[in-house]
């Protein structure tokens, strides 16, 4: 006969090693999905990492979400395909190479540089580098058990994969959504490209930093200043206008105020020359840059060098009459060509800070390169692509040309060269006595200004500035030609889509996503690197003639026509084939740099060149529901007919709202008037134990390979989902998952191990055509049937709400607190007693029922110790291989009795009250004692409890049960307000409401205990306290204690007689008897000797309590001895008091 298979001891490890090779050789994935063919599909997409980093513990988390949900929508049987997929583009990759290659942008196809590298070079070492890790992210795949199709990815280098992204593209096109722009974009120097506005937008891209600002004084003319016609003549005229970003003002060649904010004219001095000046800022900000202390000083009295410096408001204009004043160039380093230094008119310009005056650099702000356009003032774009200086920004003192505007664009190497120079020309110019530390170019301007006359005020300021998200150096902002992607004009529409999304958690589609579609911006499109998908439009030189590019098919078609026009020599898709979509066709040519760069087009008579540009990375990822089926070429009903868009579920990282959720989104609305996905879970951060993100530096990194090799996949997986909600930051601590194994993992196991133990010895199976009808079963096999038909309502619910964590934790409760600690304790004699009855076949059944249910129920979130608990439970009969191709459990509505659940919770209450008494009077568990009282609340509730009276009593080992009112045993209840809650709730009241509690506690109390709430009029106004509100103390009475919890009170008669000693005393006995038997290996069945040295303080509770002794052993014999041999004898300590010797043999 076969036999539940049986262990030694819990090892999750190992567990997780041996289902993964029962999985290889079954094809258990691969059934999991053949076996539910022709069955509705669930369309899940899964978002490409990049293979040249290696996976983190966060990466377990995320992929953890995605597998728990695709697991339990193919036991619910739909057909769930999971095709894998690789990023292999953009700026992770391309900065790795540079790195390995000790190379920077400006060496890439740059014959002129020592380190030069051909773009065709380049690119192939990023082809290599992008794979780099993957046969570490495949392990880290297999071990943590997440169910995805690796053996055919899609990869977005691929050909096919290019060609869906130019369909997209020209299809945006035709739609007139494709259009070319110069415009003020936000740059990576430090990346050498253009970024996007929702590349800029990810989390931690926005850092706080601390620069220098300067309040800048702008010269007026004489000749200008007269119109104004001032109480003063003879005096320098400037006006006033602050900057965080000094590097900008050798650029500077405008001023804007505002048409109706009110100036004023200022007289008073120089802080830094002591030199007397008028000045002009905002009315509103005077008190700002001048004290309101210092009105009354008198001129007459200032030398140069005083902190108090005398001022007087000396005239008042509006914005609009400063509109059309001409200026002196700031820092005339190079000359505009066009109108410059003019004072203009700017909507955006406020008085919440700064001057009221708003210096304009127009190649380095988006509202500047505006404003400057609308009034046809010229620009300087005085900054290279590097973030370095033009050579003609230097003055041999200050500043030096060709150098970094941001400090953090230097390497340590560099900033100590830099600082270097600067001590030995700063010192040797006499402008600095000693110089400590390297000074930033915003420092130097500031030092100039200063010495020039020109700066008014300094002073560090702290804001906050964008980051590059890849680099993590500072961006500039500066005049790109972009292509761009009209998303403005679908805004609308994607906002209403949004609405349909169902988004976990819901604030972050209404919050952070929604917040962004409302503030949406066009899509800048445009890269100016070299790995990536290269945009499909030709252009003429004269820009009359375009041609955007859908098709590999149609490439090939306008190559042929350069060809016979000339303007080709030869076709390089010569060799493709339309319409054959082998691997082999799409391989005979490559669609990246430089190879696109080389192909040249006609149209019209005119040669059309590529332009340079690359496509936008996250286009790449947002392109991926259609680029990996190679539509519109193949699988074209797939996505029409909606059989595999959109996505029922995706999830990622919270930093992908404005990233890949963002692109899938707006594509998808774009090109198809669809949503690209009906759910999503935005995961949040995994953090160390303290709340620290992780990084190498700070050494607090977890390695998921370790973890998981140490730990289990299971316990790891169950831990990092339990712990908190998916979209909540979670606090990784180890000793958690230590907890999870032995709580969990641990009951289960020792669960299983004792069902298994007792099934084989009654070689008990199950046979499904023929177990005891649930009506004629157990009270208790009854409740825990309901119960666990109510776990599977409940989990069902949370699995189809996306809250997994939910999930996890009415498993755990149900596993710990009804079926180990309640269930089995209570049944336990059931299983070992007699022979086989109904009533312990029906148990067997009962406990067999809930251990395969409960392996369904987990199997999402641990599917190596399900599938091992599953297993192990059907080998007997051997009809499915897995539990991840069996069903769900449905629920069975019929055996829920919502009646007996709440029995059966009261008698778990009242037990757990009972057991806490027990504990803090240390008291023993086998220490009998004589009587429990219960305040009796109304009839129902002493018939609950009459009815679990007998359970009630076995569990917590004491021997009546009596029913009472409290003025029978005189409990005495205490009331004490919760003033944490009751502050918000009473407010001004509270005071009131204490003095009423003071009096009425009694009333209250009794309120409270019978409906939960008490509700009073305090002047006027309907207070009510609820349970939370207060806090309900029970006072002990002589010989007994009380606990209250609730609408429960119990009192405990914790007076202990001489028999009730002896019992405790016997009981003590069966224990360290029953655990002699088990370290000698004897069989559960094996009857015993038992030999006991002689002992006062035992002797009379062994022969009182002989019988009992003798059965609960199954000792035939028990012999107390004057003298016991010690050396076959154990010595055991009965309680704190007694010890004697036990010795045990088999009997024949």
């Amino acid at each position: 006969m076969q036999k539940y298979p049986t262990y030694n001891q819990l090892n999750l490890s190992q567990i997780t090693k041996d289902i993964l090779q029962s999985w290889k050789e079954k094809n258990t994935f691969e059934k999991s999905v053949t076996t539910r063919d022709g069955k509705t599909p669930w369309v899940f997409y899964e978002g490409p990492p990049s293979a040249n980093g290696l996976p983190g513990i966060h990466h377990v988390m995320g992929r953890t979400i995605k597998d728990i949900f695709c697991r339990y929508k193919t036991l619910q049987g739909f057909q769930v395909k999971r095709k894998a997929g690789w990023d292999t583009h953009g700026l992770p990759i391309e900065l790795g190479v540079e790195k390995t290659l000790g190379i920077t942008k400006e060496d890439i196809g740059n014959k002129n540089s020592a380190k030069y590298i051909s773009v065709e070079d380049y690119n192939k070492a990023c082809r290599k580098e992008v794979m780099k890790y993957t046969d570490r992210w495949e392990n880290l795949t297999n071990t943590m058990g997440y169910w995805v199709d690796m053996t055919d990815p899609y990869i977005t280098y691929d050909n096919k994969y290019i060609e869906s992204v130019w369909w997209l593209l020209q299809n945006l096109s035709k739609k007139d959504l494709l259009y070319k722009g110069f415009t003020i974009q936000p740059y990576s120097p430090a990346a050498g490209t253009g970024l996007s506005s929702h590349e800029l937008n990810q989390p931690g891209c926005y850092k706080d930093v601390k620069d220098r600002t300067a309040t800048v004084q702008f010269a007026i003319s004489k000749e200008q200043s007269v119109q104004f016609k001032l109480p003063i003549a003879n005096c320098p005229f400037y006006i006033l206008a602050w900057t965080t970003t000094p590097w900008t003002l050798p650029s500077n060649t405008a001023l804007a105020v505002g048409k109706d904010i009110d100036y004023v004219f200022v007289e008073s001095f120089n802080p830094f020359t002591g030199a007397p000046q008028v000045v002009v800022l905002a009315k509103d900000l005077v008190n700002k840059y001048f004290s309101e202390k210092h009105t009354n000083l008198k001129f007459e009295d200032y030398k140069p060098g005083d902190k108090n410096i005398p001022f007087k408001i000396i005239g008042h204009c509006k914005g609009s009459d400063l509109a059309g004043i001409k200026y002196e160039q700031l820092l005339p380093f190079v000359k505009p060509e066009g109108k410059a230094f003019e004072v203009i008119v700017g909507d955006f310009v406020t008085t919440t800070d700064g001057t009221g005056i708003v210096h304009i650099a127009p190649s380095f702000g988006a509202d500047d390169f505006r404003v400057a356009k609308q009034n046809g003032i010229d620009s300087l774009t005085l900054v290279d692509k590097r973030g370095r200086f033009v050579p003609e920004i230097q003055d041999g003192v200050f500043l030096y040309g060709e150098e970094y505007v941001k400090e953090t664009y230097h390497t340590d190497a560099e900033k100590q060269t830099e600082f270097e120079k600067q001590k030995q020309i700063l010192e040797g110019a006499g402008k600095i006595k000693e110089l400590k530390a390297y000074l930033s170019v915003d420092e130097r301007i500031v030092l100039k200004l200063q010495e020039e006359g020109k700066l008014f005020k300094k002073e560090t300021y702290e804001h906050s500035y964008p980051h590059c998200w890849r680099t993590d150096k500072p961006v500039l902002y500066y005049p790109l030609d972009s292509w761009f992607i009209k998303s403005t004009a679908a805004k609308d529409r994607m906002i209403e889509l949004n609405k349909t999304i169902n988004w976990k958690p819901e604030a972050t589609g209404t919050g952070r996503f929604g917040n962004w579609l409302e503030n949406l911006n066009d899509w800048n499109l445009s890269r100016s690197r070299f790995w990536g998908i290269p945009i499909p439009i030709w252009t003429s030189e004269d820009k009359t003639e375009q041609i955007v590019i859908g098709s590999v098919e149609q490439l090939k078609t306008e190559i042929e026509n350069a060809v016979s026009k000339g303007v080709m020599t030869e076709n390089p898709l010569a060799s493709f084939i339309p319409n054959n979509f082998s691997k082999e066709n799409y391989e005979t040519f490559d669609l990246h740099k430089p190879y696109a760069d080389n192909i040249i087009l006609e149209k019209n008579g005119k040669k059309l060149i590529r332009e340079t540009d690359l496509i936008d990375v996250w286009f790449d990822s947002g392109a991926m529901p259609y680029a990996q089926l190679h539509y519109p070429f193949e699988n074209k009903e797939l996505i029409d007919a909606k059989k595999y868009y959109p996505a029922d579920f995706i999830a990622e990282g919270v930093d992908q709202t404005r990233g890949w959720f963002f692109t899938l989104h707006a594509i998808a609305t774009m090109n198809f008037d669809s949503v690209a996905y009906k759910n999503v879970v935005s995961n949040g951060l995994v953090l160390d134990k303290n709340g620290v993100k992780m990084s190498k530096r700070l050494g607090n990194v977890i390695d998921p390979f370790e973890t998981i090799e140490k730990y289990g996949a299971d316990a790891t997986r169950w831990y990092m989902i339990a712990n908190a909600a998916p979209w909540d930051n979670l606090k990784f601590d180890l000793d958690g998952i230590t907890e999870v194994q032995r709580k969990l993992f641990g009951t289960l196991y020792n669960t299983y191990g004792f069902f298994a133990l007792y099934a084989n010895v009654d070689g008990f199976m199950v046979d499904s055509k023929n177990t005891v009808p649930v009506e004629k079963r157990a009270e208790l096999d009854r409740w825990i049937l309901s119960k666990l038909n109510s776990l599977i309502t409940d989990v069902t619910e949370q699995y189809e709400n996306y809250e997994p964590h939910k999930a996890a934790r009415y498993i755990e409760e149900f596993v710990d607190e009804h079926l180990s600690n309640w269930y089995i304790r209570l049944s336990r004699r059931r299983f070992w007693k007699g022979e086989m009855s109904e009533d312990k076949k029906a148990a067997y059944e009962t406990l067999h029922e809930c251990l395969v249910v409960l392996s369904k129920l987990m199997s999402p979130i641990a599917p190596f110790f399900s599938d091992w608990l599953f297993t192990n439970l059907n080998e007997v009969t051997a009809n499915i291989d897995s539990v991840h191709i069996s069903e769900f459990p449905k629920v069975n509505s019929s055996i829920i009795n919502s009646s007996l659940e709440k029995r059966m919770e009261m008698a778990q209450k009242i037990s757990s009250m009972i057991l806490s008494i027990r504990k803090k009077e240390n008291l023993k568990v086998r220490q009998p004692l004589q009587k429990i009282q219960i305040p009796v609340l109304d009839s129902e509730f002493q018939q609950h409890v009459e009815s679990v009276k007998e359970i009630i009593l076995a569990e917590v080992n004491v021997k009546e049960l009596e029913f009472v009112t409290e003025a029978q045993v005189q409990i005495v209840k205490n009331l004490k307000l919760n003033f944490k809650t009751l502050g918000k709730k009473c407010g001004k009241h509270m005071k009131t409401v204490q003095a009423y509690a003071n009096d009425n506690g009694k009333l209250i109390i009794t309120e409270i205990e019978k409906t939960g709430k008490f509700t009073m009029n305090v002047e006027g106004e309907v207070i009510t306290l609820e349970t939370e509100d207060v806090e309900i103390i029970a006072v002990d009475i002589p010989g007994w204690k009380v606990a209250n919890s609730g609408q429960i009170t119990v009192a405990l008669d914790v007076t202990l007689t001489e028999a009730l000693k002896e019992e405790g005393l016997a009981r003590e006995l069966v224990n360290r008897i029953q655990n002699i038997r088990k370290d000698s290996g004897l069989a559960l069945t094996d009857k015993i000797l038992v030999k006991i040295q002689q002992n006062d303080a035992l002797d009379t509770a062994i022969q009182n309590n002989l019988n009992y002794i003798c059965a609960e052993t199954l000792t035939g014999d028990l012999q107390v001895v004057k003298n016991l041999s010690q050396t076959n004898a154990n010595s055991v300590e009965v309680d704190e008091l007694v010890s004697t010797f036990i010795s045990i043999e088999k009997l024949n």
